[in-house]
This record gives C-alpha cells, structure tokens and sequence, in this order.
C-alpha cells in the first residue's frame, strides 16, 4: 500500500498502519572518521562532537534516516540527536539516565531510540488524520459491549474456550471479531456469573509488546518499537495510550493476575473472585462469630504476630481454602488480628481517602439526628465494594456488642479499635492522624450503634 497522504488511509483495513510502520524510513548512522576527544562512553561512533547545526545538517547529506549525534556549542555537556526526516534535519535534545530517551520512552541502544522516532513520526505524518479518528467509533462498543455480544456472548465463549483464536490481518471483517476476544470473556463475566457488577477503572501501565499487536479498543495497530501502548494489569485489556483514556469503567479482574489477597484493592479482589465481599472478610467473620464472640476483649486483644502473619501467607496462598479453624488456629484474637490486618494493608482503605475528610467533617456536627442523616449521606458516595463490606462488617461488630456483658466491648471500644484501622488521611501526617483519632472513632461508633438505620 503507497501511503501517501491521510485519504489513502480512509478506506483501508485494519492493517493500514501495520503496513505504514514496515514502510517507514531505517535508521542510518552516519560515522565519525576520526576519534572525538571527550566522547561520552554511551555514544558510539556516531557521536561528532562540538559541531554546528550546520555541519549536522551537511553531513546527514539529505539521506532520509540519517543521523548523528553532536555535542551543543552553545551548552557544552549537551547532546543533540540529528536525524533526517522529511526533507529536513530535525534536532532532538538527547538524555541519558542510565537508557536513552528525549520524550517517555526509555531505549536501551540509540538505534532503538531512531528507529522507534522513525515510526512514529512515518506514521503520524502519513496517517495523523487518521489517528486522530481512530477512537471515534471503537470496536470496544459497537462490537463489544452492544448487541453482538449481549445476544451471542455464552454460545461464542463455550464455542472458543478450546480454541487458539489467532488475528489474521488480512480480513477486516474477521480481523474485528477476533480482536474483541478478551472482550467476549470479560461480557460473558459481566453477563452471565457476576452478580456483583461493581464498577471499576482499569489498571492501565505502559506496557512493550512482542510481536504485532492491535487494540482492543479501536482495533488499530499499536505502533513503534517500545512502550507501543498500555496494559490493565488486572484483566489484560491491550489498547493505545490514547484510546485508554476512552475506555468504559468496566474492568473485570482476572484471578490469574491477581497474585495476592492481601494488599489488592478491594474492589479488584470481589471482581476477581467473583463475590460480594472480599471472601477473607466473609471468611474471617464466620469464624469469629462461631467460636470468638464471648471472648474478653475481642478485637482489643492482640494474637501473636507471627501467627497473625501465617493467616495473611494462608489467605494469599490459599485463598477462600485458607485453614483458619480451631484446629489450626485455636486462639481467636489471631484471626481478629488477620481481620484488622486485612483492613489495614488496603491501597484505599475502607473508607475511601475521597471520602475521609467528608466523614471527619459529619463527625464535627453536634445535632445528633442531622449527624446521622450527614453520615447517610456521605456512605452513599463510597464505591459499592467498600459499602457492602463495611455493611457486613458492621452487622457483625454490632453482634460484638450484643455480647458487651462477655467480651466487654462495646461501640465506643470498637470505634477506637477500627476508626484508623477503616479511615486514614489521604496525606501521611501524624499530626493529622492524631487530631482526627476522636472523629474516626465517634463515625465509626456511630456506624455501629445505627448500622440498621444506615444501611
């Protein structure tokens, strides 16, 4: 395909930019004859030394791709990258942190570094209009989250769980479904398993590919040497950089990438696993209320670290067949202290860090009716994830207290317990942390003493 202007781009298939990247212009080093006194020892052969942009531009010759490397007149101790493209000499000021880079990317070789800016600006030159379009009708909807899939997701899915899907570039028409793979899974969760449909953001990281790749998104070819997209790293989702910015709030975790329990954000592990709550919550619960409800200063009383440690390594190993019985465990205070641990080592804590300052302001109120009717209202802002388990949690922790003439605790000894443990300051401030410990406490008693009122 000639790809020489943005229209010729307009009807073509899905392949087009693909082809545009293997006809981009190659990288031509253009080599001193001399030794450079002072030679950085991470340039090569292509580094000229003080020169003007003048001499540069004489000694690239007019050769599209040509390029060398030369040390700033004006700042010495400066590297500019000159390279032709164009029918011009474009200068780059040139950096070196240990890879070599003079925007985002990071490349381990100048060559990569040239070849990777060759590409790209190959194909934004020849396609720009066509790039700039390319997220206005995505396969990501009209393909994969309306009715193609919401009629035909179960047959398909049970269809294709034997089978090796491959692309084949060549078809557009084929080309599109086969692409929305990942797609079709994640539909198939939505619409068929996953009850508990809370919303969630994709975990997008930059991310270099091996191999042709093409997003999931607009099902355009995912150009340039290195760090061509981005990746969720909590489903696998493949799209552009730019495209991820237009992508729907519909994350839906895969249990194989999700390495641990403890630590993983909340709303990540329930999608993960499928459940309504993190099953560790449900778990840990279950048993306390068993077997630990009369027990003297529960959730006061601390177990043994060590063993504390041993349930947290079972849960991440094990998951939902974590062994945390009698048998094992036999001191309750151990899975109270797995329990808090859990609440404790969330990226986002129960009480969202959006939500904090909201609950530390409900907590200053001193009518106590308007308080309870503020406290309503700022739970309705937290994620569905984090309600429903702070929901559960205290239904049980007003059973704890049902218990009070037993185990001694009562809402205002749970509240001090809890509060940091559910709510932190979004800024590590101990002085923050410690003028707000009365507040976090009071919201959390009043959760407790009104749980079948608030929620």
């Amino acid at each position: 395909m000639a790809a020489s202007s943005n229209s010729s781009l307009s009807g073509s298939s899905v392949s087009s930019v693909y082809q545009l990247q293997q006809e981009a212009p190659r990288p031509k080093r253009i080599i001193c004859p001399g030794e450079v006194e002072n030679r950085p020892k991470y340039y090569g052969r292509e580094f000229h030394g003080i020169i003007s942009r003048e001499q540069a531009d004489e000694l690239l010759g007019g050769v599209e791709g040509a390029y060398i490397l030369r040390e700033s007149q004006r700042q010495p101790g400066c590297y500019t990258l000159a390279l032709r493209f164009g029918n011009q000499t474009l200068n780059y000021r040139l950096f070196y942190d240990g890879k070599h880079f003079v925007g985002e990317k990071r490349f381990e070789s100048i060559h990569d570094l040239v070849t990777d800016g060759l590409i790209t600006l190959y194909i934004e030159t020849k396609a720009s209009e066509y790039i700039s379009k390319m997220t206005t009708n995505p396969i990501y909807e009209h393909i994969g989250y309306a009715t193609l899939l919401r009629e035909k997701v179960s047959r398909r899915l049970s269809r294709s769980k034997n089978e090796s899907r491959k692309t084949n570039v060549t078809n557009e028409e084929h080309t599109a479904v086969e692409k929305i793979s990942s797609l079709v899974r994640r539909a198939a969760l939505t619409h068929n398993d996953n009850h508990f449909n809370y919303e969630k953001t994709h975990n997008f990281k930059v991310h270099t590919f091996r191999g042709p790749h093409w997003c999931e998104y607009c099902a355009n070819f995912m150009w340039g040497l290195i760090a061509q997209g981005v990746r969720c790293s909590d489903c696998g989702l493949n799209v552009h950089k730019q495209c991820s910015k237009h992508v729907p709030n519909d994350c839906q975790p895969d249990l194989k990438r999700i390495k641990k329990v403890y630590c993983c954000d909340l709303t990540t592990l329930v999608k993960a696993h499928n459940t309504q709550r993190p099953m560790v919550v449900d778990i840990c619960i279950r048993e306390i209320e068993a077997r630990g409800l009369k027990s003297e200063g529960l959730y006061r009383v601390s177990g043994f670290t060590e063993h504390i440690e041993d349930v947290k390594m079972a849960f991440d190993r094990d998951g939902e067949k974590a062994d945390i019985s009698a048998n094992i465990y036999p001191d309750i205070n151990i899975i109270t202290g797995a329990l808090k641990l859990y609440f404790r080592d969330l990226p986002i804590p129960v009480i969202t860090y959006d939500t904090y300052s909201k609950f530390i302001e409900v907590a200053k109120i001193s009518n106590a009716d308007e308080r309870l009717e503020a406290v309503h209202e700022v739970l309705m802002l937290l994620p569905p994830a984090h309600y429903e388990t702070l929901r559960y949690l205290m239904i049980h922790l007003k059973k704890v207290t049902m218990n009070e003439k037993d185990n001694f605790m009562n809402a205002e000894n749970l509240g001090i317990v809890f509060g940091p443990t559910l709510m932190r300051p979004p800024e590590d401030s101990t002085l923050t942390t410690l003028h707000d410990m009365r507040y976090q406490k009071l919201i959390v008693q009043i959760l407790i003493e009104n749980e079948d009122v608030l929620f």
